[in-house]
């Protein structure tokens, strides 16, 4: 690691856990703002591949919903350090191919553990004290990624501070990761499709998520509960039907090449 690697260990080793909160929530509101402004600019960049029904106007209760999310994943952080400190979690400081072996371990570790979580809160008992938040809001907007129910955020929170309990992740593969989560969850609530439909149709995005994959969970429930891979929903056969791209075409407006 370099001189500002280690510059930055040695600061978080010993910053107070009050300015340490702070600085969290800074960085939380600056991610949720990057996201939703990103968002916003790619769903008005491509308003004419709209896969799902046009939203209301955002709700009171959404942006309550959002502040709250950023509150609980400021919480979160500030525990992970805690841990961190503790000696509970450890970090290595490595930066070649075992780091970006850590990025791919994490994608497929969390995205296990996401599925898991997201069908168990698909459970009828379950639902309506934790996932039903979410789901209110069935014609997903850039903000929507934000409008969780607090047990839900924790939940995801408390998976990723188990994940990271259980093996020592190098820095950088941490970062990239929790970057890459950033980027698939905005990509997953934009309410239109970037990608044309040659794109959609490459291996790659037969493999990955994208909009419109998790746009079809908004709009049908029972299908496509993956974050980052469809894996599990092919394993455990919660993929979208291909004759689902009909049905749900009568809800979009056609992608264009």
């Amino acid at each position: 690691m370099d001189d500002f690697g280690n510059e930055l260990v040695l600061f978080l080793q010993k910053i107070p856990y009050t300015w340490a909160a702070l600085l969290f929530l800074i960085e939380n509101l600056l991610i949720f703002t990057s996201s939703v402004y990103i968002g916003v600019l790619l769903s008005k960049h491509y308003v004419n591949r709209r896969i799902t029904p046009i939203p209301s106007r955002i709700e009171l209760r959404e942006i309550l919903f959002a502040i709250s999310t950023i509150f609980f994943n400021t919480s979160v952080t500030l525990l992970g350090l805690w841990l961190w400190r503790s000696g509970y979690i450890h970090f290595r400081n490595d930066i070649g191919l075992f780091a970006l072996l850590d990025v791919l371990i994490l994608l497929f570790v969390m995205d296990a553990g996401m599925y898991l979580l997201h069908r168990i809160a698909h459970i009828r008992f379950i639902y309506p004290f934790a996932h039903r938040t979410h789901h209110h809001y069935d014609k997903p907007r850039p903000l929507t990624l934000f409008v969780l129910n607090p047990l839900e955020a924790l939940g995801f929170g408390a998976l990723w501070l188990l994940v990271l309990c259980g093996y020592d992740f190098s820095w950088l593969g941490m970062s990239v990761y929790l970057s890459l989560n950033v980027v698939f969850g905005t990509i997953g609530h934009l309410g239109v499709e970037p990608l044309s439909k040659r794109w959609l149709h490459f291996p790659l995005f037969r493999l990955f998520t994208t909009s419109t994959f998790h746009a079809r969970h908004h709009q049908h429930e029972e299908y496509n509960f993956g974050f980052y891979t469809m894996i599990w929903d092919r394993v455990f056969g919660t993929l979208a039907p291909q004759n689902f791209e009909r049905i749900f075409t009568e809800t979009r407006t056609e992608i264009v090449d």
